[in-house]
């Protein structure tokens, strides 16, 4: 998947090892109230394939990635969290996140393999945190709870049920 913007072509892709210390970079300047970035991501990636990275790289720059999660087991009915998003500063505006959601097909796809496909994707995001829109917008994401205080501020809970075929209906293009 790429993004054919006249300033920069970007391309989606699944991550790989020697992407781990750019992922930390971008970990380390999107989330300043989080530490160790390395020790967070390479932790992260090693709980494949239940955990899937995918970067968004312009050029020969990791400028960005999504984390999915499978939760509660491998199951043929998959429920996945967007366990984390983040785009560099200079970078975002551009539709570059809403690329990364789409690497969603490509992970049903992995799961189609081995006879699942997903059935929802759970968010969790600040309740101030503007991303939710895109969550709403690419996903089809509804907020079904908030929780008061639970890191630095509200914490909303969003379900995005059948995200695939929102997906498929063009909806983050």
């Amino acid at each position: 998947m790429a993004n054919t913007d006249t300033k920069f072509t970007i391309t989606i892709r699944p991550a790989c090892a020697a992407d781990l210390e750019n992922i930390a970079a971008v970990h380390h300047e999107s989330f300043a109230r989080q530490s160790h970035s390395l020790e967070w991501v390479t932790a992260t990636a090693n709980g494949y394939p239940r955990m899937r990275y995918f970067v968004a790289q312009c050029g020969s720059d990791i400028v960005g990635y999504v984390v999915w999660a499978e939760k509660s087991g491998f199951r043929t009915e998959v429920v996945l969290e967007l366990e984390q998003i983040a785009v560099l500063p200079t970078y975002r505006g551009q539709g570059i996140g809403r690329a990364l959601v789409g690497s969603l097909l490509d992970v049903n796809e992995a799961l189609r393999a081995r006879g699942a496909s997903v059935k929802a994707i759970l968010i969790t995001t600040r309740s101030d945190n503007h991303a939710w829109r895109l969550y709403q917008s690419a996903l089809g994401a509804k907020v079904h709870a908030t929780i008061t205080d639970l890191y630095s501020a509200d914490e909303v809970i969003m379900v995005a049920a059948d995200p695939v075929a929102h997906l498929a209906k063009g909806a983050y293009v």
